[in-house]
Order: C-alpha cells, then sequence, then structure tokens
C-alpha cells in the first residue's frame, strides 16, 4: 500500500497534471480524511499564474464532491448514531442544524468541523441539492480568499 500511495503522490507532482492533482487533493481534503488542499491550489497558482481561476474552480469542484461524498456517507450512516441520540450536545446541534437547514452547508469550509458537517446534514437527510449548492458557495468563497490572501503575502517570485 505504501509503494502505492509513493508512486500515486510522484505522479501528481508532474507539472502536467496540476489541475488533475488539485481535483484529487482537493476531492480526498474534504472527506473527513485529514488534508489541507489549499497548499496545491495555491503552489500550482503561484507556478502558474495563468491557472488562478482555472484552480480556483477545479479546487471548488473537487472540494464540492469530496463533501458530497460525506454527505452521502452521514445518510447512510444514520441507523448507526442512533446510540447518541439522546445526549445534550447532539439534541443542540441537532436543533441547530435542523434549524437552518442546508444553509448550515455554507459552513463545510471551516477547518475541522466543516466536513463532519456535511457528513450530519447527510445523517439528517437534508435536500442533496441544496446542500451541494451551498457546499459549492462555501468552498468557492474559501478557495478564492485564501489563494488571493496567499498571493498577496507571496507576490514575488517561485516558492522555494
Amino acid at each position: 500500500m505504501e509503494l502505492w500511495l509513493n508512486e500515486l503522490l510522484q505522479w501528481l507532482a508532474l507539472p502536467q497534471h496540476g489541475l488533475s492533482t488539485v481535483f484529487v487533493v482537493s476531492f480526498i481534503s474534504a472527506t473527513l480524511l485529514p488534508l489541507g488542499s489549499e497548499p496545491a491550489v495555491f503552489g500550482l497558482v503561484k507556478l502558474n499564474p495563468e491557472l488562478f481561476w482555472p484552480a480556483i474552480l477545479v479546487a471548488t469542484v473537487g472540494n464540492t464532491l469530496g463533501g458530497m461524498v460525506s454527505w452521502w456517507m452521514g445518510w447512510g450512516a444514520h441507523q448507526a448514531v442512533d446510540k447518541w441520540r439522546d445526549s445534550s450536545t447532539h439534541l443542540r446541534a441537532l436543533a441547530w442544524l435542523e434549524k437552518l437547514g442546508p444553509k448550515a452547508c455554507l459552513l463545510s469550509w471551516l477547518p475541522v468541523v466543516g466536513d463532519p458537517l456535511c457528513a450530519v446534514a447527510g445523517w439528517l437527510k437534508q435536500p442533496f441539492w441544496p446542500c451541494a449548492l451551498y457546499m459549492a458557495i462555501g468552498k468557492f468563497a474559501r478557495y478564492l480568499v485564501m489563494t488571493t490572501v496567499l498571493l498577496w503575502f507571496f507576490p514575488q517570485g517561485v516558492m522555494a
């Protein structure tokens, strides 16, 4: 498994695979696996400034699709979580999410809580397409702001 993963990472690091690498990293980082995609987006844009918008859009699509997978995982895990149903924390979070509905997925860009939020939206059986739309809006805004801020802080030269 380790050999396969190293080969995959070496293949994705090739310059001709820049946008596909951003897609894969953004997709994986939106699942419950801990991985940040902003460095991949920033690195690609820093090396290829003309790819600013394509990189933002590809990262948004990949991250949104990953969030949608988390939604489906949450939807499928609905029965497994029944044993915690009566805890006070669960009841408060449930009330908050049910009150906001799919709009809660706007917060899917947040570190630590954003990806599980997508899974919880699925577990609550929130409407899929509105959740996907709000995920996409939040994730697009995150990539746009993060990449713009990083380019502003590091305007010169190629990354070391």
